[in-house]
């Protein structure tokens, strides 16, 4: 008797099953993570059930401008092996024809995303380590509140490539943790945002003007954290960032690689310090 396999959108609660999944990868998904991933495109998480029961996982986010981002693509440990993992990807993938798609590729599946047609941008280096002591908070730096969020969301999209304004409008007040922006002359320079995760916190995204700001943003973003946990995901290119990462005193954990179907946006990364998340970009 054939097996019954059916491929649908994840419901809330199914999506926080795949979030626990990829705790249990490594990937320390943060505490609120979830919703505000699905607020930005409820139509955008896939499964792949077995006999009624969820086997595989699979994002694939869409965004304004005819873009889209892939991720959370895991299958269940004993269920790996079996071609279930392609089954999905193929009919997740078949609905963003004429899109352009980037993801954050784990190293053992770089390959796979390449037969795909997915094209090697850069490398993402996770420098981790405890939060360093810091002192006096730069006074230019202020909280992401309602007078500047317009500004902050237009200097997110120069650096994510798109508008994101679903999204933000949760990332950029989380439930634990907190968002800053570096204003100078009523000129935002750059912003970042820390939340709580699985282990520690992680910083998400830091984008800035110049290693200085990104520098006073990222000790205002861990300051009362002296010890804890703190996680920042460091595009390759960008020496400074990596310096920045290492002088804080947190080392590399692991790697992925940004990947590209299709035309890949034209980012700023000697701006860009921290990727927003490997999930959704």
């Amino acid at each position: 008797m054939a097996e019954d396999l059916r491929i649908g959108l994840l419901s809330a609660p199914e999506l926080d099953t795949v979030v626990e999944w990829a705790a249990t990868e490594g990937w320390n998904p943060g505490l609120a993570d979830a919703p505000i991933f699905h607020a930005q495109d409820p139509q955008g998480f896939w499964g792949l059930f077995v006999e009624g029961a969820l086997a595989v996982s699979l994002s694939t986010v869409r965004y304004d401008g005819g873009f889209a981002f892939v991720g959370f693509y895991i299958c269940r440990p004993d269920l790996r092996g079996r071609g279930l993992g392609l089954k999905l990807w193929q009919a997740a993938l078949a609905g963003l024809s004429g899109r352009s798609m980037g993801l954050d590729g784990v190293v053992a599946q770089q390959a796979n995303y390449a037969t795909s047609g997915f094209v090697l941008a850069h490398r993402n280096n996770r420098y981790g380590g405890p939060a360093p002591a810091v002192g006096a908070v730069d006074p230019r730096i202020v909280p992401v509140d309602m007078a500047v969020r317009a500004a902050v969301m237009d200097y997110d999209a120069r650096h994510f490539g798109f508008q994101r304004p679903r999204f933000l409008a949760s990332w950029l007040v989380p439930t634990h943790g907190s968002a800053l922006a570096l204003v100078e002359d009523g000129t935002v320079k750059g912003y970042g945002v820390i939340r709580a995760c699985r282990t520690g916190y992680r910083i998400g995204p830091l984008f800035a003007d110049d290693p200085a700001c990104a520098e006073a943003l990222f000790r205002a973003l861990v300051a009362g954290r002296t010890g804890e946990a703190v996680f920042l995901d460091v595009p390759e290119p960008n020496g400074a960032a990596a310096a920045l990462a290492q002088t804080a005193g947190l080392a590399p954990v692991f790697e992925t690689a940004r990947m590209y179907q299709g035309p890949a946006p034209a980012l700023p990364l000697a701006e860009i310090f921290g990727i927003t998340s490997l999930e959704l970009g």
